[in-house]
């Protein structure tokens, strides 16, 4: 590929970043995580792990990406000195985009067969555990995202991706503010703010710092190239830490406000907000089952949730295909062709995997998704964060120098000198430790 492909504006790069960012993660993983973690104490450190690590490291990945001018597969190579050995890193990172996609394809597809339900009003024996034991109905929407994806990305990437983003980014956003003025008329709306935006400091412990750390990386598809692709994307015109802080605040809104809709109307119908992964789906659907116009409002949540989903699949698979692409010089049509069967072949093990092939890697109840999302979260992402920032910050790697002359082009927000010992010491020692405790404390068995 001798000529790179470019975006064709600034806010179509800071709607793609964002909705790469903005996914499951925002809507169906961080809410049901708060549930678990006790509301508004995941909320506080989840926001502090944001600030102090969220913002360093998405700056560094669109650094890299914008000086390397290459996917996650070579950036690496191309800053490395002579040598070493940094480049390893992009293999990794491909194997991470797809195993990510093994599982996040699948979720994205529950959330079509909901939009679908509830757009023909098809509510009785809606349910989430008979969606998941059912393997023909998870095959057949795991092919319809997978398809979609990839028919999107093998046009260019301003008139595909970068076009439908921005829409899809604009009806979502549009979509949330009228959810949540919606949910603050209902009856417990008060008891359910209380629990979600009140942090009780009792509740936080390790493993509330462990979850928030590993939701913050999870949520910004940091570590593995994902974002680094789109700095790849952009001109010189503005700073970097500038748009990192653009993107983390949409994507924190869109988590934010995922909650308020969901607590006040958990807290108006009596329903579990510890449910977990479930959360969205019983949860959500028992809401609107009981709620006047409920079809119509399950339709415009659901619907919501679709454009989220697909943002995040449409980001990763881009940044799939970019790599796959520099490897073997394809066409965009044959890579997509290529790299849509391999992660349609990768999603069926997650896909089948609560019914034909079922597996349980760690404590009883686990399955192919907590296998894959054990593999992203808990360990890809931190690792690729931690590698990161040992890179930019070091002799032994880029050099700090060269990170911020790179970073700091443009116009727009600055790393500042001081905040040198913040990114080079701080971010990776929290990284560490909060990597180390959280497999000392994993439940494997």
């Amino acid at each position: 590929m001798e000529n790179r492909e470019r975006l064709g504006s600034r806010l179509g790069f800071i709607m793609l970043s964002a909705g790469c960012a903005i996914g499951c993660g925002n809507v169906w993983k961080f809410p049901w995580m708060c549930g678990q973690f006790g509301g508004g104490s995941f909320m506080l450190v989840y926001l502090l792990c944001l600030l102090i690590l969220g913002l360093p490291v998405l700056t560094m990945e669109y650094t890299i990406g914008r000086a390397a001018q290459a996917s996650p597969l070579y950036m690496f190579q191309k800053l490395e000195k002579k040598g070493a050995k940094w480049g390893i890193w992009g293999y990794i990172s491909l194997f991470g985009n797809f195993a990510l996609m093994a599982f996040y394809c699948v979720v994205t597809g529950w959330i079509f067969y909901y939009f679908f339900r509830f757009l023909t009003g098809r509510l009785d024996g809606l349910g989430f555990v008979p969606m998941i034991m059912n393997p023909a109905l998870n095959v057949g929407f795991l092919a319809v995202v997978v398809v979609l994806a990839f028919i999107i990305l093998s046009v260019d990437l301003q008139g595909g991706l970068e076009r439908v983003t921005k829409w899809m980014m604009c009806a979502l956003l549009a979509l949330m503010l009228i959810l949540a003025v919606h949910s603050f008329t209902l009856s417990g709306a008060g008891e359910g703010l209380r629990f979600y935006l009140i942090p009780d400091f009792s509740k936080i412990d390790g493993s509330v710092i462990v979850g928030a750390m590993n939701q913050a990386f999870f949520t910004l598809s940091l570590g593995m190239g994902s974002m680094a692709i789109f700095g790849s994307y952009i001109d010189k015109t503005h700073t970097l830490m500038g748009e990192a802080g653009t993107v983390i605040v949409l994507d924190t809104f869109v988590a934010v406000v995922a909650g308020l809709i969901m607590f006040p109307a958990c807290f108006s119908y009596g329903v579990e907000v510890t449910a977990g992964p479930s959360l969205l789906f019983d949860t959500m659907a028992a809401v609107f089952t009981n709620m006047a116009g409920g079809r119509w409002w399950g339709t415009l949540f659901f619907l919501f949730m679709v454009f989220a989903a697909m943002s995040t699949v449409l980001g990763v698979c881009e940044n799939i295909l970019a790599m796959v692409r520099e490897m073997t010089g394809w066409s965009r049509p044959k890579g997509s062709l290529v790299c849509g069967i391999i992660v349609f072949c990768a999603a069926l093990t997650t896909a089948l995997g609560f019914s034909v092939i079922p597996f349980q890697p760690f404590a009883e109840g686990s399955n192919f998704l907590d296998f894959w999302d054990f593999i992203v979260s808990n360990n890809i992402l931190p690792i690729g964060s931690l590698i990161f920032a040992l890179f930019c910050c070091n002799r032994f790697g880029w050099g700090w120098d060269n990170f911020i002359a790179e970073a700091n082009a443009g116009k727009g927000l600055k790393v500042q000198p001081w905040m040198k010992p913040l990114f080079r010491f701080v971010v990776p020692a929290i990284i560490i430790f909060l990597y180390v405790y959280g497999l000392a404390t994993f439940k494997w068995r």
